[in-house]
């Protein structure tokens, strides 16, 4: 034994995997875990296949992070891809790699990893009580002594992990306990707010377009006038607004662009394979071809049907105008149009919606080398109720795996050091 408890909260990711490692290394370990069962959220990441990790090489890894992903270059260095994909394969979960480097367990089951974990971590030795809501941590003299859950009983460890997650899909557990706990012992908390979130659009062009499916498109976006990222792939209009792999990768931005009242238009570029040149003489080359038909005809080899009429509403272009009789003034129009086809964002969906948290407890509190926490000793953070974020593709769920592996691994060889020197005293 370390000769001090190991006390996690939370049994997601993160938890799951800080309670296995500090169980594996000798620590007597509790995981707590407010829900009926653990990894209710881990369970329907994905859309219920789990995309555990990405093959990215580190830098590229790190840089999906934006600027707080240097905090986590010490925990991957320790702890990454390979290591994560090694213990799966231990555990019975092989894996497989798809597209962009996105890895899954070969299953196609969420449920398989979760599993796993949870068997894993009791094998090491933590216990796991579930349907126990930690309500406070407790602190004597600027030190962890263990935790106060529902109904008063209080769980004594010298080292508390918080691994909570976000406040992202509460219905799974997730509704910001950890904040609170940190703030309630001095701990700052980054404003939290939805991240990898659908967004609103002004108008009633989502709604008509709802359920359109763009696929190999690229969309700009743009705050208060100027350019601000970009991102290529696939999106999806919905009766609220813009949803898809790539407008989820743009929202935190969006996301705080509008807390801060700035204008924001997302910006979709229609024929991204083809440059205005080539796409003028494209069609120019279909206007010949289509001759005295009319340019709803065109415009149906050109675009999917839901954006036929949208196309001849923005350009003010006549869907029954004979083709031949196109000017060029309104071939200027349709061009610009498909190359820069603007919506503008007013709002984003709420937390129940967000696949993600961004904010949470200030990095700059917390050791990157061991997740403990530089205001009370003894405690530390892994997962998502740090304030880390990514984009989608496996790089959040690496970060929880890679964090809780760290935070348990360093309050166990914290408990072990405590002894020894205890040993020298008394000796």
């Amino acid at each position: 034994m370390t000769g001090r408890r190991v006390v996690v909260v939370g049994g997601g990711a993160a938890g799951l995997m800080a309670a296995g490692q500090a169980a594996r290394l000798g620590a007597e370990t509790l995981l707590l875990e407010k829900m009926g069962r653990p990894g209710r959220k881990l369970r329907i990441a994905g859309k219920g296949r789990c995309n555990i990790t990405n093959t990215a090489p580190l830098p590229e890894f790190i840089a999906h992070f934006g600027r707080n992903g240097r905090f986590l270059r010490q925990a991957f260095s320790q702890f990454f891809t390979a290591e994560l994909v090694a213990l799966l394969e231990e555990l019975e979960v092989p894996t497989v790699t798809e597209r962009e480097g996105r890895v899954f367990p070969s299953s196609g089951k969420a449920g398989d990893v979760v599993d796993a974990l949870v068997w894993w971590a009791e094998e090491c030795g933590a216990t796991l009580l579930t349907r126990s809501q930690v309500e406070r941590l407790v602190v004597e003299r600027g030190r962890t002594v263990g935790v106060q859950v529902s109904g008063g009983r209080v769980h004594l460890g010298g080292a508390v992990i918080i691994a909570t997650g976000g406040a992202s899909y509460p219905a799974s557990g997730s509704t910001g306990d950890g904040y609170r706990l940190a703030e309630a012992v001095g701990h700052t908390i980054v404003p939290i707010r939805p991240a990898l979130v659908p967004l609103e659009a002004a108008g009633d062009l989502a709604p008509k377009l709802q359920g359109l499916s763009l696929r190999d498109v690229t969309v700009r976006l743009w705050v208060d006038g100027k350019r601000q990222a970009e991102t290529s792939g696939e999106m999806l209009f919905t009766h609220f607004g813009l949803s898809g792999p790539i407008i989820l990768a743009l929202s935190r931005q969006v996301v705080d662009a509008l807390r801060l009242g700035r204008q924001v238009v997302v910006s979709i570029d229609l024929k991204p394979a083809i440059d205005d040149r080539e796409l003028e003489a494209q069609l120019l080359r279909d206007l010949a071809a289509t001759g005295k038909r009319k340019f709803r005809t065109l415009l149906k080899g050109l675009l999917p049907r839901k954006l036929v009429q949208v196309c001849a509403d923005l350009t003010g272009i006549p869907p029954d105008k004979v083709a031949h009789q196109i000017t060029a003034e309104e071939r200027k129009r349709l061009r610009m149009w498909l190359k820069d086809f603007r919506i503008e964002v007013i709002g984003y969906r709420p937390f129940a919606e967000a696949i993600i948290t961004a904010g949470g407890v200030d990095t700059r509190e917390v050791d990157a080398r061991t997740m403990a926490s530089r205001l009370v000793e003894g405690l530390y953070f892994a997962g998502e109720v740090l304030d880390v974020d990514a984009d989608t593709g496996g790089y959040n769920l690496q970060a929880a795996f890679s964090t809780g592996w760290v935070a348990g691994r360093s309050a166990a060889q914290a408990g072990q050091e405590e002894k020894e020197a205890r040993n020298g005293r008394q000796g």
